[in-house]
């Protein structure tokens, strides 16, 4: 066993479980230990705590590897709950270390003495503050444990004057045991086929847990004649030009998809505990196959539960069923809906309210930059919406948003954590101004750390998913708008490549720039500030356009109220009828 400092050990053991590098702001004496042993793991000096946590979260989600955040005691702590929270709700490994006041200071209402253990217990699974300098690497050994075995954050809490303890520390191997591939059986495989024949409507509803599954789920879309309905954390899991993929549903969705899974007869849930089922009707049948016994019948009372993992239980199916089942009028019908809504979106590209840009307009651009290798980190509001329907999926690229907290600056914070762990790969953010000018700061850490990122804000002047929210509860917007600074000026002033764009001319521009710079190599990050129009998208959670259950009246009023004329975008329903009709 060497002799070092406590501070050195914890970093020595995390390079030790192959972390290179945290988040943070310097955590009082815990820092030493990142001065001393630099070359092992990096500490990237973010402006706010909060992006680190959010960094961290985001990075366990692309990665697969425990994202760490630290921060020093008190305020600091505390600014990390955003990012924990994040990735407690995303069911995302993390590691959260934070220091405390000395141990002779507690509970004596010292400066900034507050009771952290209590604060962090109901946030975490593992939680541990620790009392003895010998304690910091075993404990932080048994946190990223519990975090990789539960996919949940922990918290380690430090005393500042335990770090710069000597102490005897030893790397000891680390044995990571990967989770049970659990199958189905052949009763369960032979009553899911039965359940897909028997059906004259059935959809496929992925989530998540497709993620190492994506070919079996255009496999088995293609063999059973099903449209796919990804949720919208999976969009990126599913080909933007597979002609079975309809979107996401919902709020942010599409008219087919929503018009689909409330015609369905039969949901395929794989890797999903989506929680808009429970509003589904309450005699749909539903498959649901998740490797998690918890999420199974967790939203919605399942005709068949299946404990497996996605990709083994897909291919278990596809096996048992030899060929191909003939394309029924509903995918059909499905088919000519989807076509339908690229028509809508096209028609948002080329619209130009008050002569403004659309978001539509921004991201059509914005997709000449998108690579095979792409990630895309994405905020929470309206831009998501426009994002998960515009932005291309498919040939390679991944995305990471806040999907369960709804986390507002998520965008920038991701883009630093994708940027650091796929140098080589093309990051692109999408951020409202809202949630941008949460987090704007950070435009400095991607430039002190050289770290070209394309960062889209589409500028509205206020938080428009909230004020769509309040317009359809017959609200007022009051406090919902907001003054905006020249965002692209503010990037320039913090050494980033700022370009401001108000319309076609100078997005097309904009976005030749954006070439060049890549072209040259440039490290500077990129920030396009796009003015756009602050019309709400089409609001897709609760579409009134089956005839079947409303009135012509009701159809009538929701058409107007949305500019979506009925001839060029006729309902899903009277889609189906016609071609049973035509035979």
């Amino acid at each position: 066993m060497a002799q070092m400092k406590a501070s050195e050990a914890l970093v020595k053991e995390l390079a030790n479980w192959q972390i290179d590098h945290v988040y943070g702001i310097p955590a009082d004496s815990l820092i030493d230990g990142f001065a001393a042993e630099q070359d092992l793991v990096r500490y990237i000096q973010v402006r706010h705590e909060e992006v680190g946590a959010l960094a961290a979260a985001a990075e366990s989600k692309l990665t697969g590897k425990i994202g760490v955040a630290l921060a020093a005691v008190g305020p600091g702590a505390i600014h990390l709950i955003y990012g924990l929270c994040d990735a407690k709700m995303d069911h995302t490994p993390m590691l959260i270390i934070i220091s405390n006041v000395a141990t002779n200071m507690m509970n004596t209402h010292y400066l900034q003495d507050m009771d952290e253990d209590e604060l962090f217990a109901g946030l975490d699974t593992f939680h541990r503050q620790v009392s003895d300098a010998k304690q910091i690497p075993e404990t932080i050994r048994s946190a990223i444990q519990a975090a990789y075995e539960t996919q949940s954050p922990s918290v380690v809490i430090i005393p500042d004057d335990l770090a710069n303890v000597e102490i005897e520390y030893e790397a000891m191997p680390v044995n990571t045991h990967p989770k049970q591939i659990l199958m189905g059986t052949d009763e369960q495989v032979a009553e899911s086929i039965a359940l897909i024949k028997q059906a004259k409507q059935p959809v496929m509803l992925v989530g998540t847990g497709i993620r190492h599954a994506q070919e079996e789920v255009v496999a088995f879309s293609k063999k059973f004649g099903l449209p796919v309905i990804p949720t919208a954390p999976a969009v990126g899991y599913v080909p933007t030009n597979f002609e079975n993929n309809l979107g996401p549903q919902g709020t942010i969705g599409t008219q087919p998809a929503f018009e689909a899974m409330h015609m369905a007869d039969l949901v395929v849930m794989v890797g999903t505990s989506y929680p808009f089922m429970r509003f589904m009707p309450s005699g749909l049948k539903t498959i649901q196959i998740n490797q998690s016994a918890q999420a199974l019948g967790e939203q919605f009372p399942a005709t068949q539960m299946v404990q497996a993992d996605a990709k083994t239980y897909l291919n278990q199916v596809l096996n048992a069923q030899p060929e191909d089942l003939p394309a029924s009028n509903f995918l059909k019908a499905c088919h000519v809906a989807r076509k339908n809504w690229h028509g809508y979106l096209n028609e948002r590209v080329s619209a130009r309210p008050n002569g403004l840009l659309t978001p539509e307009a921004v991201l059509r651009q914005v997709s000449q930059l998108v690579t095979a290798d792409t990630i895309y980190g994405l905020d929470i509001g309206n831009n998501t919406v426009w994002s998960a329907r515009m932005l291309p999926f498919g040939d390679g690229q991944m995305m990471t948003m806040s999907s369960w907290f709804g986390a507002m600056g998520y965008a920038l914070s991701a883009g630093i954590a994708a940027k650091l762990s796929y140098p080589d790969r093309r990051v692109i953010t999408v951020s409202g101004d809202g949630g941008f000018s949460m987090v704007v700061q950070d435009i400095l850490t991607q430039v002190q750390y050289q770290l070209p990122i394309i960062n889209v804000v589409l500028e509205n002047g206020g938080y428009g998913f909230i004020r769509q929210e309040k317009a359809k509860a017959g609200k007022s917007d009051y406090a919902l708008k907001f003054m905006n600074a020249n965002w692209a000026g503010v990037a320039e002033n913090m050494g980033a490549i700022g370009l401001r764009v108000t319309n076609d001319d100078t997005l097309k521009e904009a976005v030749e720039t954006i070439k060049q710079h890549l072209a040259a190599g440039d490290k500077r990050p990129i920030l396009l500030d796009a003015i756009v129009t602050d019309e709400a998208p089409l609001d897709t959670s609760n579409m009134k356009l089956d005839p079947d259950k409303y009135s012509d009246r009701m159809i009538g009023q929701f058409r107007v109220k949305y500019h979506l004329d009925g001839d060029s975008y006729p309902s899903l329903r009277r889609i189906l009828n016609r071609i049973e009709e035509e035979g």
